[in-house]
């Protein structure tokens, strides 16, 4: 299949849909509705990408908005976190959502039973937080969702939550800032190292050390954010992607489509929404 087309990274996703109805990712996303293929992978315009395969492919019954998902590294495990960025603001009802999303894609790609999920907030206090998390918690609750109550940005890391919700500003501030922060820390222990003969000694000693830490928090090695609530498998890669970083996200694709995770999140929260307006 050729696309014709080039869709820059700066265009607009209004202009995106309307102009560039033969760009790759159009004609990638067209080929997932038409059932040619099981997934869509894209390194291209993040709001373009959203924009078009909304458009393309509809949301699922039961859902409002799509959601960026993505997993993090932990101490004890990784942790599912979303929104990351497609909602900027986002309803209790459409958080709730999120979580439950979340939950299913959880419980599908990493096996996990029964995801514990935590709602991202400024305290662990019932009393803490805007009226917006206050009823999104309310709904988790009530739900039945293994919902752990709130957690703190500090938590994101600890591995003691599998799903983190929160909207899609505050997911993609924070996601933004550990990138920033992980920067940080690399570009620190490099100088550190290589400030003498000494150090540079001590580095040769500490290299294998150093290069296990690396490859744990690595982040080609969790490319890869899952565009949820659509009815089909769409996955953003980073867009300065390298070779292995792309792979990471291509096996994420591949491992959501062959769990079918769009129809066990329809199926699973038309049951759940069912249940709730019947309690």
């Amino acid at each position: 299949h050729h696309a014709s087309q080039v869709l820059e990274m700066g265009e607009s996703p209004s202009h995106a849909l309307r102009n560039k109805k033969d760009s790759s990712m159009r004609v990638a996303i067209d080929l997932v509705k038409e059932g040619e293929v099981q997934a869509c992978v894209s390194a291209g315009n993040t709001g373009a990408l959203m924009a078009t395969a909304r458009f393309v492919l509809r949301m699922l019954p039961g859902v409002d908005r799509p959601a960026i998902c993505t997993t993090l590294p932990g101490l004890k495990g990784d942790t599912f976190l979303l929104d990351l960025g497609a909602n900027v603001d986002s309803s209790s009802e459409q958080m709730f959502q999120f979580a439950v999303m979340g939950s299913i894609l959880a419980r599908a790609v990493e096996n996990i039973p029964n995801p514990r999920v935590g709602l991202l907030n400024v305290g662990e206090e019932e009393i803490k937080g805007n009226d917006r998390v206050k009823q999104t918690a309310t709904l988790l609750a009530e739900s039945g969702l293994n919902y752990i109550g709130f957690v703190e940005g500090n938590d994101i890391y600890t591995g003691d939550a599998d799903v983190i919700v929160c909207d899609g500003f505050v997911g993609n501030v924070a996601l933004k800032s550990s990138e920033g922060v992980a920067q940080m820390i690399t570009e620190f222990v490099r100088e550190e190292f290589t400030r003498n003969l000494y150090t540079r000694f001590t580095a040769m000693l500490a290299r294998p050390v150093l290069k296990a830490v690396r490859k744990r928090i690595d982040p080609r090695r969790y490319n890869g954010a899952s565009l949820l609530g659509l009815r089909g498998t769409v996955v953003k890669s980073h867009g300065s992607a390298d070779s292995l970083s792309f792979a990471t996200a291509i096996r994420v694709a591949m491992l959501e489509a062959e769990k079918d995770v769009p129809e066990t999140i329809s199926r699973e929260l038309e049951a759940m929404l069912l249940e709730r307006s019947v309690s």
